[in-house]
């Protein structure tokens, strides 16, 4: 196609809204069970290694199906995968909330996660294939990042609200009307889309990354959970062999899973690099947030909810500005800049302590949540527009996997950085039996379980020093995570300082629909 490519139209438009419903009631769905969980506990009773599968399985199927799912999409088309995957959502979502036994609910969580897997990579793909000006994409691909990071900040509100009214099962349910608004609307305002050459389906590819992938989430969810030494970097180890496997393979097919030329461009390969250490940082510290907001200051799940909401709003203001931003500064520049906000954002949230006003905190998460925004943007929009349009869809997957990786890795690494330094700023006050003193110098959950059944003056006592030491590993957290963020910053700035704006759409010309 020649000269100027065509613009989007009202449909289009629609059909973007369409498409963000997906992608924020699965980033919904990831945070919200994190305050299901009290409630469920007490109706199902799930030992505590049924828990954890109940809270995790659920991302090891999405992060470790995402590159597969988004191959077949650009095969078999991409509309399709999208609808399948909305029906088999919704079914899986309101078998989780019916699940009457643990065993049951952790199968219908793991369902669910493959289902969930189908829904990612076509959403992005769609973008890159309904808007071919370079403009439009980009202001799209910004509406798609902003709703994926106001999903994880919205989970707690949508969750807290629910759970003060209904029964845990209403925040599964809740996905069902919103995935058949999408089977209702999707024919209707979405274009199909598929390779016109797509090769063979290469499932032992699809084997290959699942083997890959979960063992790695795994491994780092573990070190999250205090797991072995040895079982950690087995599972770590494992997963690389599998990967490395993968990889080989790619290499020798016509028709690969994976096409490894993407990473021969410069941008491709950095933008998922600071995708995954934005959402690395941004997890990992939220991990602490919540519970400061909960077990600290003592508020409710829906009120807890409301003060991260400037995070989610900022993030939207973030992501439409990067829209507009780009089009006076240099891509590279840009991105560089948000990470300098995020880590503003961090250092605020490091003065955070027992005592201090919510308006620290609501800064801090504000300037997280505008930073984020604006690196997420440009990152997603880097990487599907040196993709070619026949594979945005595996392009997409991974920038998927990458963010699931980028967000079990902050909780794994931050979170065990936050708990060793808890452990060693606690002290136990005087009475305290050596017992009760080990348990609650583990974790603040374990200071406020112990506490119930103290006398009042030590219970304080033992409250007050958890809390103390609990913000202390927050606030090491959050320098370490604005120093990762700041170093990136350069980094990014350095490697992408001469990408201007023509050359992130220099494909965009030949695009076809």
């Amino acid at each position: 196609m020649n000269g100027a490519p065509p613009k989007a139209g009202r449909k289009e438009w629609l059909g973007l809204a369409v498409l963000a419903l997906p992608v924020l009631l699965i980033s919904i769905t990831v945070t919200v069970l994190y305050f299901a969980v009290p409630f469920l506990s007490v109706d199902l009773r799930p030992s505590g290694a049924q828990l954890l599968w109940i809270v995790d399985i659920y991302a090891f199927l999405l992060a470790g199906l995402l590159i597969a799912m988004g191959s077949l999409g650009d095969r078999i088309g991409r509309r399709k995968l999208l609808l399948w995957g909305a029906t088999a959502f919704g079914l899986t979502s309101a078998a989780a909330a019916y699940a009457p036994t643990p065993e049951l609910l952790i199968a219908a969580r793991a369902l669910q996660g493959a289902a969930a897997a189908t829904l990612m990579p076509p959403t992005l793909a769609l973008i890159r294939n309904m808007f071919h000006d370079a403009a439009q994409r980009r202001l799209a691909v910004a509406v798609w990042a902003a709703s994926f990071a106001g999903g994880s900040v919205l989970g707690p509100i949508v969750g807290g609200w629910l759970l003060e009214r209904l029964w845990w099962g209403a925040v599964f349910l809740i996905n069902v009307p919103i995935m058949v608004l999408l089977l209702v609307l999707g024919p209707l305002l979405l274009p199909e889309y598929r390779d016109p050459q797509p090769g063979r389906f290469d499932l032992w590819s699809a084997v290959l990354s699942l083997a890959a992938v979960l063992p790695v989430v795994y491994g780092v969810k573990q070190v999250a959970g205090g797991g072995a030494v040895l079982e950690v970097a087995g599972a770590v180890v494992v997963g690389l062999a599998f990967g490395l496997a993968f990889v080989r393979r790619q290499r020798t097919l016509a028709d690969p899973m994976l096409d490894l030329r993407l990473f021969r461009d410069r941008s491709f390969g950095v933008s998922l690099l600071t995708d995954t250490l934005a959402i690395f940082a941004l997890v990992g510290v939220f991990y602490f947030v919540s519970q400061y907001l909960q077990m600290v200051l003592g508020l409710r799940p829906f009120v807890a909810g409301l003060l991260t909401l400037p995070a989610a709003v900022m993030a939207l203001v973030g992501a439409l500005s990067a829209a507009a931003l780009v089009k006076w500064f240099r891509p590279g520049l840009t991105i560089a800049a948000g990470m300098l906000v995020a880590c503003a954002g961090f250092v605020v949230l490091a003065q955070v302590g027992p005592g201090s006003h919510q308006a620290i905190l609501v800064l801090g998460l504000a300037l997280l949540g505008a930073g984020i925004g604006v690196v997420q943007a440009l990152a997603s929009d880097l990487v599907v527009a040196v993709a070619p349009p026949e594979r945005a869809g595996s392009a997409s997957a991974v920038l998927e996997a990458a963010t699931e990786l980028g967000g079990a890795l902050g909780v794994a690494v931050l979170g065990s950085m936050g708990l060793a330094v808890y452990r060693s700023v606690f002290e136990a006050p005087q009475g305290l039996s050596p017992d009760v003193a080990r348990v609650a110098g583990e974790t603040l959950g374990g200071a406020a379980g112990v506490a119930g059944d103290l006398p009042d003056a030590l219970a304080a006592a033992v409250l007050e020093s958890a809390r103390e030491a609990f913000t202390t590993g927050m606030r090491v957290s959050a320098l370490v995570a604005a120093v990762i963020l700041g170093l990136a910053a350069v980094l990014t700035a350095l490697t992408l300082r001469r990408l201007s704006l023509d050359m992130t759409h220099a494909g965009d010309r030949t695009a076809g629909p």
